[in-house]
C-alpha cells in the first residue's frame, strides 16, 4: 500500500451560472452554483462534473449514489446531508460545515477537506485514497470499517471520533487531538505524530486492559 501524497486539485473550466433544481440521474457540468438553495434536496445517481459550490447549502439533502468530479465547495452548509455511495474524485471542500453528514460506503479519491466542521460526521465503510483532512473539527466523526491507509489528518480535532474496525495502515496523523478515541487498536500501522501518540497512552492502556497508577505507588 502506498503512502499518502498530496490530493490532486480539481480540473475547473469556465463555469456557467446553475440553478437547477436536483433531479435523478441528472448530469450537472461545468456549473456554478452561488447561493443557490439546495437544502432538503432528494435524488438518485445525480452527476456533478466540474462544479463550484459557493455559500451553496445542501444541508439535510438525501443523495443516493452520487458523483462528485473535479468540484470544489466553498463556505457551504451541508450539514447533515445523507450521501450514500458517493464517490468523489478531484474535490475540494474549503470551510464547508458537515456537522452530522452522512458519507456512507462511499469512495474518496483525490478529496481535500480544509478548514471543515465535520462533528459526528459519519464516514462508515467508505474508502479514502489520497485524502487530506486540514485543521478540520472531526469530534466524535464515526470512520467505522473505513479503508484510510492512504488518508492524512493534518491540524484535526479528532477527539472522540470512532476508528472500529478501520484499516489505518499506512495512515498519517499529525498535530491532532486523538483524545478519547474509540478503536485506537485499528490504529495499527499508522503514522502518528511523537506529541500525538502521548495524548494517546491512556485510551491505548485502557484498550490494552492496562492499569496505570501514579508514580510511587
Amino acid at each position: 500500500m502506498s503512502a499518502p501524497r498530496p490530493p490532486a486539485e480539481p480540473r475547473l473550466a469556465a463555469l456557467s451560472p446553475g440553478a437547477e433544481p436536483l433531479e435523478h440521474e441528472a448530469l450537472l457540468r461545468r456549473l456554478s452554483f452561488t447561493g443557490v438553495d439546495l437544502a432538503g434536496a432528494e435524488a438518485e445517481a445525480v452527476e456533478f462534473e466540474q462544479c463550484r459550490f459557493t455559500r451553496t447549502p445542501l444541508a439535510s439533502a438525501v443523495l443516493d449514489q452520487p458523483r462528485f468530479t473535479d468540484c470544489l465547495a466553498e463556505h457551504c452548509d451541508w450539514a447533515n446531508a445523507r450521501l450514500t455511495k458517493p464517490a468523489l474524485t478531484r474535490t475540494r471542500f474549503v470551510q464547508v460545515r458537515l456537522t452530522g453528514a452522512q458519507c456512507t460506503a462511499g469512495t474518496l479519491r483525490d478529496v481535500t477537506f480544509d478548514g471543515c466542521r465535520a462533528d459526528l460526521a459519519a464516514f462508515r465503510f467508505s474508502s479514502f485514497a489520497h485524502v487530506r483532512f486540514v485543521d478540520c473539527k472531526l469530534t466524535g466523526a464515526d470512520f467505522t470499517g473505513a479503508d484510510l491507509r492512504r488518508a492524512e489528518f493534518a491540524g484535526c480535532d479528532l477527539s472522540a471520533a470512532q476508528f472500529s474496525d478501520a484499516k489505518c495502515a499506512g495512515a498519517r496523523f499529525t498535530d491532532c487531538d486523538l483524545s478519547g478515541l474509540g478503536g485506537v487498536l485499528s490504529l495499527a500501522g499508522a503514522t502518528i505524530a511523537a506529541d500525538d501518540l502521548a495524548a494517546l497512552s491512556q485510551t491505548f492502556a485502557r484498550a490494552l486492559g492496562i492499569t496505570v497508577v501514579p508514580a510511587g505507588r
